[in-house]
């Protein structure tokens, strides 16, 4: 059945194959942000342009959609607006939140919805809880809550810092930087194989008042996934191994996504999202999940790479230092 769906975003990292998806599906597709992306719309989606929290975002809640997909609230106060403008004037709500959420370090190596939410290290993923304990809150809002893990579609997948400026060291053949010993099993999934689940969940009874993450099944560890950057890109990586604990001590904006997030194991079991939105399948292979980003990196070094700078100083610091111990 074609629904009204509203994408609030649209043109982001995960959430544009969700439109195209959305759109292959039959559904009738509006999208409202600030219209300053690059990327074209697929044919037949309707481009609302306007601020958050403006007059014209507010009269959104007048037609009345079937679903509306919220991908660019990020703190408390954004949520609590929604639930105000949004109360009684849609079929359901979804909220984009984080698989970064569940506790550090999991109580149990395979992560599911019931794993707890809390996240001591990182404000980013506090108020995506805070967020999700809102809606939970909300009397009058049908919400459904996903929780996406590491989605990759534009940029390349590391630990801390510019994945571009990551990618130019291993060009140049400088050593750039994998936290603790490279062994720890980490999920990438492509933003197109989320999409699909994600559109799944689309006027769902079941998916009402509900969480769900959607993650690839298939996990690779650290160090395979920088050698496969490097031998995508033509050179061969030089990692240096460096203990998180260390890293935070270099620079303290690094404890959030280390100490509370990519340091850790994420293993997801899906089994609670393809029982509501159907079955899917992920790319397990490296050279597959990164040859979308390869292509977006190599278009963007095409117009020119970014310059040295404070980060390569710290980088080659760090490196140097941790060498120095043998």
């Amino acid at each position: 059945m074609a629904l009204n769906i509203l994408f609030i975003g649209g043109t982001g990292q995960i959430s544009y194959p969700c439109v195209e998806r959305a759109v292959a599906q039959g559904h009738h597709v509006s999208v409202f942000n600030r219209g300053l992306r690059g990327d074209p719309l697929p044919a037949g989606v309707t481009s609302i342009v306007g601020e958050l929290g403006s007059s014209a975002y507010a009269d959104l809640a007048k037609a009345n959609y079937d679903v509306v997909a919220q991908f660019i609230a990020f703190t408390p106060d954004q949520i609590a607006r929604d639930i105000e403008i949004f109360s009684g004037h849609c079929g359901q709500y979804i909220f984009i939140s984080s698989a970064s959420v569940y506790e550090k370090p999991a109580r149990h190596y395979v992560i599911t919805e019931e794993t707890p939410a809390i996240n001591p290290y990182w404000p980013y993923s506090q108020a995506k809880i805070a967020c999700e304990e809102l809606l939970k809150k909300a009397n009058n809002l049908a919400w459904t809550i996903v929780r996406p893990s590491h989605t990759v579609r534009t940029g390349l997948p590391i630990m801390m810092g510019d994945s571009d400026i990551m990618a130019r060291r291993m060009l140049d053949g400088e050593p750039t930087i994998v936290a603790g010993d490279g062994h720890t099993p980490w999920t990438l999934t492509r933003s197109v194989d989320f999409a699909v689940p994600f559109v799944g969940l689309f006027g769902k009874q079941a998916a009402l008042g509900d969480i769900f993450h959607i993650t690839n099944d298939h996990a690779h560890i650290w160090d395979h996934i920088q050698q496969a950057i490097a031998r995508l890109l033509g050179v061969e990586a030089r990692i240096v191994h460096v203990p998180t604990d260390t890293l935070v001590k270099y620079n303290p904006e690094w404890i959030g996504p280390l100490t509370g997030d990519k340091a850790w194991t994420a293993i997801f079991d899906n089994s609670k999202v393809k029982r509501v939105a159907g079955d899917f399948a992920c790319a397990q292979s490296l050279d597959e999940i990164l040859e979308e980003p390869i292509m977006h990196l190599k278009q963007r070094f095409a117009k020119g790479r970014p310059p040295k700078g404070d980060f390569d100083a710290l980088i080659d610091r760090i490196c140097a230092e941790q060498s120095a111990l043998g």
